[in-house]
């Protein structure tokens, strides 16, 4: 029998993979481009403000930001910075990967485990905006795109603090080291914790000066004791992604128990209504049909999860040095190396996959339920025009409105569309190889799927529940 050694060993005198600190020659474009584009537009800014805000940025970007944080609420997109986004998160994707391959970042399960807290935050805030919890100078912070960038700078700070205090005790094994690092977390993520509360909860209390406290009063002690329990639960995780974990977590918690107290006692939205109850049930089907999927995908691929970590190989990930045009021309010869023996099943019991399934399943029935019972409207475009042509097929079949919305159902063909684009997504990530510097490319493509599918679904299922 051909052991995993052998097989390597046949790729001894091939090409070797680029070494993780060196950036290939797209990434190099790309850097370039990046801050060719910075310049023009901070000089642009400054010398010819007409051209690149007033009639450019301002319209396109900032306006619909502004509108959405007023009373009017929920602008939708345009083809212009919908393009825009689009393009400017491809450029991060492919910048950032390159960057944090050279940093040496982690790009474990962990991560992504840490990543999903923070995709998860952005919702839980994002419905409290949609609320009108947040006063009328924060609420902006809280739109869609700027509510990323913001996040984003609580993030890296959130990284950047946890390893420079505690990553000098992440190879040690002795009880006092893991307890110096756990209470030196402990004590500066719950004083960050202190300061995320004091900067956009505490000063919007003020703006609802009837609103009932039980559950507020509750949100920051539980959130410290989701912080602690975090902690405990990781003490074998780097300080870096064991921070990002517990902070991101501990704030979604906090978020959480503020949608808590909405629905005890909801308080007056700008436009002056008062929500009188709010149908928890759409939040069962949302969350439910989509955790059914993960769950059998999971079963599925589990025990090639457990068989492919004892091999000490990564689903889908090459051995080190091997370039992935070498693997693919070897075709038959690796057949046997536990990559391609076990990743396929493996990798749908992977985090990444696994989130990706959940995420955009949950943003397919969440619109569809939404927008087909109770009378919601979609912001993007290309969504939208989904949904149109999903309302005309059942207009000429005649079906009529349901519930509370004024059109045919439409939304359904949005998330046939979805659970399609779950079914490529999944066969893509089962059958791609990535060579090991581009493990940090996939983490961040999975990010920004996360981003576009999970957030958007989770606020969807806040707005049912909340009826906002």
């Amino acid at each position: 029998m051909v052991t995993a050694a052998e097989i390597e060993a046949l790729f001894e005198d091939d090409e070797k993979s680029l070494h993780p600190s060196i950036f290939s020659p797209l990434e190099k474009v790309a850097i370039w481009f990046a801050v060719a584009v910075f310049t023009i537009v901070s000089f642009g800014l400054i010398f010819a403000n007409d051209f690149f805000w007033t009639d450019g940025l301002k319209p396109i970007v900032w306006d619909p930001i502004v509108k959405d944080a007023g009373t009017a609420g929920d602008a939708g997109y345009s083809p212009e910075n919908t393009a825009l986004y689009a393009t400017t998160v491809l450029m991060c994707v492919v910048i950032l990967q390159a960057i944090f391959r050279k940093m040496d970042l982690p790009a474990d399960d962990r991560m992504m485990f840490a990543l999903i807290s923070w995709v998860v935050l952005a919702p839980v805030l994002r419905v409290l905006e949609d609320a009108d919890f947040f006063n009328s100078d924060l609420d902006w912070l809280l739109i869609s795109p700027i509510i990323h960038l913001h996040l984003a700078l609580w993030l890296v700070f959130t990284a950047f603090i946890s390893h420079q205090l505690a990553s000098k005790w992440d190879d040690s094994n002795e009880d006092d080291d893991r307890e110096k690092s756990r209470t030196v977390l402990f004590i500066v993520l719950g004083l960050l914790l202190f300061l995320h509360w004091s900067l956009l909860y505490q000063p919007s209390y003020s703006s609802h000066p009837d609103i009932e406290m039980f559950w507020i009063i509750l949100s920051f002690p539980i959130a410290l004791y989701c912080l602690f329990w975090i902690l405990v639960r990781t003490a074998d995780w780097p300080a870096l992604t064991r921070g990002l974990i517990a902070f991101g977590s501990a704030t979604s918690v906090m978020g959480v128990f503020h949608w808590f107290q909405f629905i005890a006692s909801p308080w007056q939205q700008e436009s002056g209504r008062v929500v009188d109850s709010q149908p928890l049930w759409p939040a069962l089907i949302v969350l439910g049909i989509p955790a059914l999927v993960c769950y059998y995908l999971y079963r599925y691929g589990k025990d090639d999860a457990r068989h492919m970590k004892m091999t000490d190989y990564e689903p889908g990930i090459l051995p080190n040095d091997i370039t992935l045009k070498s693997w693919e021309e070897a075709g038959d010869k690796v057949a046997k190396h536990p990559v391609e023996q076990l990743s396929r099943k493996a990798l749908l019991a992977n985090p990444m996959v696994l989130a990706m399934v959940f995420g955009q399943l949950c943003d397919g029935v969440a619109t569809m339920v939404g927008v087909d019972l109770f009378g919601y409207g979609e912001k993007h475009p290309v969504s939208d025009a989904v949904i149109q042509f999903g309302i005309g097929i059942a207009d000429s079949m005649g079906i009529e409105p349901l519930m509370d919305s004024a059109n045919p159902p439409g939304a359904w063909l949005f998330a046939v569309v979805k659970a399609c684009l779950v079914a490529a997504i999944v066969w893509l990530f089962v059958e791609m190889r990535v060579e090991r510097r581009q493990i940090h490319m996939r983490m961040l493509i999975v990010l920004a799927v996360l981003i576009v599918g999970l957030a958007p679904g989770l606020r969807d299922i806040g707005r049912l529940t909340l009826d906002v």
